[in-house]
This record gives C-alpha cells, sequence and structure tokens, in this order.
C-alpha cells in the first residue's frame, strides 16, 4: 500500500489542498517545537547560574514569555490540523461519493448488474466513513513528518552535530520496523475489508429479501446467518487492533533505544565537559522530537488502513477505463444519445429512433424505426421480460445498443435535462411525500399538490415516508413516483417523458387518472413513452410499439396528435 496515493490527489482538489494546509502547519508545530526546547534549556541554564551566583538572570523573564509563546503557538497549530483534517475528511469523501455516483450514472444499469450492490453501497458508507482516521490522523502525521524531521535534524546539528549523526544513524530502524510490520498487517487488512463487505451484503440481501423470507417462513434462519458474519468481523477486529498495539509498542520501543542512545552519548561527554549543559539540555528535549512524527506516522498508518482500503477500492472504479464496463457488445453509433444526427445545431421536434438495437444475453430487441413528434403518447407492449424496460434505458442511453437516438429539445441541452424518467419502482426515500415528489428539501407546495392531485392522490404533501414507502400502500407509493415525474416535467420543461409500468399496482379508476394525466402532458407539447402491458394504457397511446418474446418489435399508428387533439 502506497504511503499517499497520488490518484486521490488527482481527484479531490480538497486533498490537494488540505496536504498543503498540513505541511504549512506542521512547519509552524516544528519552529514551536525548536522554539520550547530553546527556552528549556535557556531557561534551566538560567536557573543553574541563579544558583550559583544567587540572583536571576534578567533575561529570565523574557525566556519563560518566550516559552510560554512557543507553546501557545504549538498549542494553535495542532488545532488548526485537527480541524483541517476534520474538514477535509468530510469533504473528501464526498468528493469521492459524488464522482463515484457519476461514474455510475455515467456507465448505466449494465455496468452496476455485474457488481455486488450491497458491497458497492458498503464500500461508499462505511467503507469511506473509515478516511476520517485516514485524514485525521495518518495524513497530518505525514506531512508534518516531512516537514519536521529535516528541520529538527538541522537544530539539532547546530546544537551537537554528534548527537545529530547518531539520530540520523539510528532513525531507519523504525522505517524497517513499519516495513515489517506493514506487511503483517495488508493481508489482515484486506480480510477485515471483504468481511465488512460480506456483513454489509448479508444484512441488505436480508432486508431486501424479508418479505419473500418470511412468507416461506425462512426469516428467523437470517438472524444466525448474519450473526455468525458479525462474530467473524468482530474476531478480525480484534486482531486488527491487537496487531496494532503490538506494532505501536514496537514502534515505541525502537523509538526510546535510539532516544536512549543518544542520553548516553550526551551524559558522557556533559561529564568530561566536551558539551555544554545549554546544548545538552537543547538536544535532550529535541532528540525525542526528531524520532516522534516517523513513529507516530506508522502507527497512524496501521489505524487508517481500513480508509485507505476503501479509498482504494473506490479509485479502482473511478479508474476503470468505459471500454471494459461496456464489453465487447458496445456498437453505439458515433452519434450519442445527446446529439442530433442531422444537424447538431437545430433542434429536434421530435423522438426519432433510426435503427436501434439492444442486445441482451438471451436475446436481440429490434430494430426499431420510430418517430414520435411532441403530443404523442408512444406505448411499448409486451410480455414481461420482453425487453421493454431495456428499450426504455437504450433510449435514455444508460444501455448500449446500436443505431441513433435522437431526443426532443434544445440541442444544446445534454439528454438526461431534456428528459424525465420514472422508474417501475418507486424508489422513494425518508422524508414527506412532497420531498419525494421534489426530491429536494424545499419543494414547492402549490406544485407538489397539482402534481398529486393530476394521479388521484389526495395525500398530505407533509405526510412522512418511511426508507422504501413504508407508511404508504403500493399503489400509493406508485403513484407518488409518478407524480415526481409531472412535477419535474412540468417545471422542467422537458420534451421527453419516459415511464416504465407506472400503473401495474393501480386499480382501474386510479389507472384512468394517470393515463389522463399523461394525456394531458402530451397535450401540451411533450413525447410521453409509457412501458406497459396494461390493455388500458395501450388503449390510450398514438403509437404502439409491439415487442414480442422473440425480440421482433412492430410498430403500429392508432392515431394521429392532430386526432387527438381534435
Amino acid at each position: 500500500m502506497k504511503p499517499l496515493d497520488p490518484r486521490l490527489l488527482r481527484l479531490s482538489r480538497t486533498a490537494r489542498g488540505f496536504v498543503v494546509a498540513a505541511a504549512g502547519t506542521g512547519a509552524v508545530r516544528t519552529i514551536a517545537s525548536i522554539a520550547i526546547a530553546w527556552g528549556i534549556a535557556a531557561a534551566v541554564t538560567q536557573v543553574v547560574d541563579a544558583v550559583r551566583a544567587g540572583v536571576v538572570p534578567t533575561t529570565f523573564a523574557g525566556t519563560l514569555a518566550l516559552l510560554g509563546g512557543a507553546f501557545l503557538l504549538r498549542a494553535v497549530a495542532a488545532w488548526a490540523t485537527d480541524d483541517l483534517a476534520a474538514r477535509a475528511g468530510a469533504r473528501v469523501k464526498s468528493e469521492l461519493r459524488a464522482a463515484v455516483l457519476r461514474r455510475a450514472a455515467d456507465r448505466g444499469p449494465g455496468w452496476l448488474s455485474g457488481r455486488s450492490s450491497a458491497g458497492f453501497a458498503t464500500t461508499l458508507g462505511p467503507g469511506l466513513d473509515a478516511l476520517d482516521a485516514y485524514f485525521g490522523r495518518y495524513l497530518p502525521q505525514l506531512a508534518l513528518t516531512a516537514v519536521a524531521t529535516p528541520l529538527l535534524l538541522v537544530a539539532i546539528g547546530f546544537g551537537d552535530l554528534t548527537s545529530a549523526v547518531v539520530i540520523v544513524c539510528a532513525m531507519p530502524v523504525i522505517p524497517v520496523f513499519m516495513v515489517l510490520i506493514g506487511l503483517a498487517t495488508r493481508s489482515l487488512q484486506q480480510r477485515q475489508a471483504d468481511a465488512l463487505a460480506r456483513l454489509g451484503g448479508a444484512f441488505t440481501e436480508a432486508v431486501e429479501g424479508l418479505a419473500t423470507l418470511k412468507v416461506f417462513g425462512r426469516a428467523r434462519r437470517q438472524v444466525g446467518r448474519i450473526g455468525q458474519v458479525t462474530d467473524e468481523y468482530r474476531q478480525g477486529t480484534i486482531g486488527v487492533l491487537r496487531l496494532s498495539f503490538v506494532s505501536g509498542f514496537a514502534l515505541e520501543l525502537a523509538a526510546s533505544l535510539s532516544v536512549a542512545l543518544v542520553a548516553v552519548s550526551i551524559g558522557i561527554r556533559l561529564v568530561d565537559g566536551s558539551l555544554g549543559l545549554g546544548a545538552a539540555m537543547f538536544v535532550l528535549v529535541l532528540a525525542p522530537e526528531a524520532f516522534a512524527p516517523i513513529r507516530q506516522v506508522g502507527a497512524d498508518f496501521h489505524a487508517a488502513q481500513d480508509g485507505v482500503a476503501a479509498s482504494q477500492a473506490v479509485l479502482d472504479v473511478l479508474d476503470e477505463s468505459d471500454e471494459s464496463d461496456s464489453g465487447p457488445s458496445r456498437t453505439v453509433d458515433a452519434a450519442p444519445v445527446d446529439a442530433a444526427p442531422v444537424a447538431a445545431s437545430v433542434d429536434a421536434a421530435a423522438l426519432v429512433l433510426l435503427g436501434v438495437t439492444v442486445h441482451r444475453p438471451d436475446t436481440v430487441i429490434g430494430p426499431v424505426d420510430l418517430t414520435a413528434p411532441a403530443g404523442t403518447v408512444v406505448a411499448l407492449s409486451g410480455p414481461s421480460g420482453s425487453g421493454k424496460s431495456s428499450l426504455i434505458a437504450a433510449i435514455r442511453g444508460v444501455l448500449p445498443a446500436d443505431g441513433t437516438v435522437t431526443v426532443p429539445g434544445r440541442a444544446d441541452l445534454p439528454a438526461r435535462d431534456r428528459t424525465t424518467w420514472v422508474d417501475q419502482r418507486p424508489r422513494l426515500v425518508r422524508g414527506t411525500v412532497a420531498e419525494n415528489v421534489a426530491l429536494t428539501a424545499d419543494p414547492d407546495t402549490a406544485d407538489v399538490r397539482r402534481a398529486l392531485g393530476a394521479v388521484g392522490l389526495g395525500v398530505d404533501p407533509g405526510l412522512p415516508v418511511g426508507s422504501g414507502g413504508s407508511g404508504l400502500s403500493g399503489g400509493q407509493a406508485q403513484r407518488v413516483a409518478v407524480a415526481r415525474g409531472l412535477y419535474r416535467a412540468t417545471r422542467q420543461h422537458t420534451p421527453l417523458v419516459l415511464l416504465d409500468e407506472p400503473t401495474s399496482a393501480l386499480d382501474a379508476e386510479s389507472e384512468a387518472q394517470v393515463v389522463a394525466a399523461l394525456r394531458r402532458l402530451a397535450d401540451a407539447g411533450a413525447v410521453v413513452v409509457v412501458a406497459s402491458h396494461r390493455p388500458a394504457v395501450v388503449a390510450a397511446a398514438d403509437v404502439v410499439v409491439a415487442i414480442r418474446a422473440s425480440g421482433s418489435v412492430t410498430v403500429s399508428s392508432h392515431r394521429s396528435p392532430q386526432e387527438v387533439s381534435a
């Protein structure tokens, strides 16, 4: 494991700034330490002279004032380092999480499907939280070591060159111990990170499948399974702590023996008179300070290994090439989803699919040729598993496909800003109904009420909702998700609205209200594409794209937008 991964500095501006700031505060702390050592040596010398002469030197008060100021400066520098570390840790974690989520969104569900969602969530959650020790302890100490050790050796050399040579010769012992301990802890830390991922995966899978497990009477068995994984993680944690304490003891022992060599040398030369009392006190106070940074950076490095391992996993994800993610089946046309195929400077007025073909492991969907002008409702029909959701994903640009997709709207805006998408799963979060509709902590209540009313849901916008939509029925949660799409489409004026099975959990009356809301949305000038196998939704569409189980596609027109408006 590298002491400082350059990828972390390259991807995080906050990390780069923090390393520089930590080096600056480390320099201030080192200067203050040198001033403290000089003040202690001067004060002791002046006290000895005062006892011998019977008069307190006039400079004694100034020496005490300098000593007090140096202690205060060192305390302020240490506080500034801790404060910077806390702020940097929080911001770097936020930056890394945002970068990984952006990369996951860019690569789409095809990339995520090849990874464990529980392991991915564990890495981004508690895994990156372990970076607090990395930024709170290890990086500041690393910066302090890089700055303080040379300065302290130079200061000791000015006081006593022999002691500086002894320290330089003894100092490599500590890095040797650090390397040996690092080799011993590397595999242990990796096993611990894997155990945390297994624990998170086991818990997440149990929660996601809890309803099914209850139906088959298997829920209780998961308690024992999670308990077993938890015990393994607990035992691994004890092992890591044990090794950390042993490594700390080894580093302390090496540093103590090295300081003892310096102290013995100073004592002998102080007795024979070849070294003065002031220089001896100055070097003796600074000698432990010279070994302390490199000794502490080794101990903090092992304490921060959990965060280092998590950041390593995140940085590896960010470093993966898009070619490896897409796979060999990616044959997208040179004109991507958010580029008009005829002229990029001309705004598109219709959704255009030209030879769009989606490759799946079991079948090939398409090709699809479709031109849907503004005001059109397009229904994607077919049996479950035929590929309706895959075709919507291809239109959204998150699933590799052959052909060209032109999204209506302004060509200077990316496709995602011109598109509203409603997934077949509501994906509600903890908060109020209004916050789930607007996806913000400051929703427009009037617009939220209009969106809820459009889908026939008369719940209070301030009604609390639990994680996953607890507190609402399945039909209510689905209509909240549709209202979310209406809210965005109305406020952002997105010309393309994609919905995946928006009425699968609704009764006939509620379904009719949702269909009417989508019809009004199309009449306002949007292209609405709905994936559904419900007859009422298909009957209300202007164009029907029928996808068979074999993957073949038939496009048929029910009626034109002009006929609907008439």
